[in-house]
């Protein structure tokens, strides 16, 4: 596969069973030219790295207490296998070291910012298939644009100042528009799942965001409560459909 060279666009192996975090990595992946699919199994993944043959490949190791990556090797797949990059809630050394050991090409843990997610992404493939990747550092969605490069949001006309908190919640929101995110879905994929914090910490974090996006709750805009459940994120809609990158 690697000796084919690097056709575009590149097709990148998701391996989670969180559709949340799922889509996040989805929606970052926006940024270049990539085309993902999503499995929740080493097996599902075995069956689409023999028949998709994709460039990338990105495990969620806490799958299987962590040995999800030592699973899929004892299928001893008969295709070349593509760079893998680790995701892990676990930052401890042994980790690290199995990681490596069962053959990830980079580890990354969670929580993290979308654009570390990216910029490792773009490395891997550009060690691997020595070509660089199109990079488009802005995407839209509905009125907003996401500049993930610089941090920079643009609400219509408005350039919006926001804290990397409120970026991050706000790419989480727009990653999964449309799908009620629980206060727990939030606060985990956020703040990490051991994060101990006031009880309101989301909704203060949701107020904070609302009042830059000038989005009344009463009359949503972007951000809808659903009440004793969660939050909606809602885009504006201009004809587009998802997330597309911004030429």
């Amino acid at each position: 596969m690697q000796q084919e060279g690097l056709h575009s666009p590149a097709r990148v192996l998701l391996v989670m069973d969180q559709p949340v975090l799922a889509e996040v990595v989805r929606f970052a992946l926006n940024h270049g030219v990539f085309v993902a699919r999503v499995v929740p199994d080493a097996d599902e993944a075995q069956v689409v790295l023999r028949d998709w043959q994709p460039h990338l490949a990105l495990f969620d190791m806490d799958l299987c207490e962590g040995g999800i990556l030592e699973e899929w090797g004892k299928l001893t797949p008969q295709v070349e296998r593509p760079p893998v990059i680790g995701l892990t809630r676990r930052g401890d050394l042994k980790t690290t070291l199995a990681a490596f050991e069962w053959g990830v090409d980079d580890l990354l843990t969670m929580p993290f910012p979308p654009e570390e997610l990216l910029a490792r992404s773009l490395a891997v493939m550009r060690r691997t298939y020595h070509t660089a990747i199109v990079f488009t550092p802005t995407i839209r969605l509905g009125e907003l644009e996401i500049d993930i490069l610089h941090r920079r949001v643009r609400a219509g006309s408005s350039d919006l100042h926001l804290t990397p908190l409120e970026q991050n919640l706000l790419y989480l929101l727009a990653a999964n528009a449309g799908r009620l995110l629980t206060r727990d879905e939030i606060m985990d994929t956020l703040w990490g799942v051991d994060y101990l914090a006031d009880s309101n910490v989301v909704d203060r974090h949701i107020r904070n965001l609302r009042a830059k996006l000038q989005n009344n709750w009463r009359r949503p805009r972007y951000i809808a409560t659903i009440p004793g459940k969660g939050y909606r994120f809602m885009p504006t809609d201009t004809g587009e459909g998802p997330a597309t990158p911004v030429k």
